[in-house]
């Protein structure tokens, strides 16, 4: 039988619609499922404007692609199942309300290749996701997802915004 989660355990609410403020940063949640962890980032994409750039970190099934699937899932877009890493492909676009720009950076080297990509192109033109943003110093601000898998196999979420209540601002690698 399964415990009753803590108020530390649980995806964050949603917040009413027409919330001006958007969500509080620093946030950290917890998430013991695909489906809580879909629903931690479908929450946050309630607050997206549409022009915003979100970095995802964490090692290789930590659950980045996942995060993204709830992203994509609560900007509208209707068939999840078709959101995938493009570790191969290095982008994916995902119809929704706003257009979602999905890279994955893992087979990169560095910040040419990430040009060479028309990266730039995309900033402010939707919501652009980026898998393995630690592996590349950007001169940009993002929302910083850290997703960290723990001992017991639960995800711990870690999402922070730079200027966003004094958190520290982003430089590749990881939060500074």
């Amino acid at each position: 039988m399964r415990h009753s989660p803590s108020s530390q355990d649980r995806p964050a609410k949603k917040m009413p619609a027409g919330e001006a403020e958007g969500p509080v940063f620093p946030r950290l949640l917890y998430s013991r499922s695909p489906e809580e962890t879909q629903a931690i980032a479908r929450e946050l994409a309630g607050h997206l404007r549409g022009d915003e750039t979100v970095f995802l970190i964490g090692e290789l099934g930590a659950g980045k692609t996942v995060f993204t699937k709830g992203l994509a899932a609560g900007l509208g877009f209707e068939d999840v199942h078709q959101v995938c890493s493009p570790t191969f492909t290095l982008m994916n676009v995902y119809p929704a309300r706003v257009p979602i720009y999905h890279f994955d950076l893992y087979r990169l080297s560095g910040w040419d290749d990430v040009i060479d990509l028309g990266f730039e192109d995309y900033l402010a033109e939707g919501v652009v996701v980026v898998e393995w943003a630690e592996k590349i110093a950007f001169p940009i601000e993002a929302i910083v997802v850290v997703i960290t898998v723990e001992a017991d196999d639960r995800r711990r979420i870690e999402m922070t915004r730079p200027g966003a209540r004094g958190d520290r601002p982003f430089q590749g690698g990881r939060p500074t």
